[in-house]
């Protein structure tokens, strides 16, 4: 009688083990680990970031794209020929925003960011490196 006890105690204390490491190990994957998509966002933007800066048209200047928390992908424009005090920011962010809009929701190469929900950060700078106005469109947003 008292080897059964001792078995069981002994098979209950495996037993525990077992399941607290497997917690462990859950809990350092989940929690401890970036998530893949983060990863695979990170990649998108090094391999762009490999051809910047990149000219986009007669005014405008990729300077890079940074992958911030919170699933948020920025791209970092210069507009090269234009001096904040010489610019309607309200105006500007009105013209671009549809046209950006439109944009995410079309191009098939930024499928994965859609169905992944991330936030899209289009940041301008002026030609003298002066912060102008920054235009970010949510999921919910693109995802109507």
């Amino acid at each position: 009688m008292e080897k059964t006890k001792s078995k069981k105690k002994s098979i209950g204390a495996i037993i525990g083990i077992i399941v607290g490491a497997s917690l462990i190990i859950l809990i350092q994957q989940f929690v401890f680990k970036a998530p893949s998509f983060d990863k695979a966002m990170m990649q998108a933007a090094s391999e762009l970031n490999k051809g910047c800066p990149m000219i986009v048209d007669q005014q405008t200047r990729l300077d890079n794209a940074i992958v911030l928390p919170g699933k948020i992908f920025q791209y970092n424009y210069t507009l090269i020929n234009i001096s904040k005090d010489s610019i309607d920011i309200q105006t500007f962010t009105d013209y671009m925003k549809p046209l950006i809009l439109n944009n995410i929701k079309t191009k098939p190469d930024l499928k994965a960011f859609r169905d992944n929900k991330v936030t899209m950060a289009y940041n301008y700078m002026d030609k003298n490196g002066v912060f102008i106005t920054k235009i970010s469109i949510k999921a919910d947003q693109y995802n109507e």
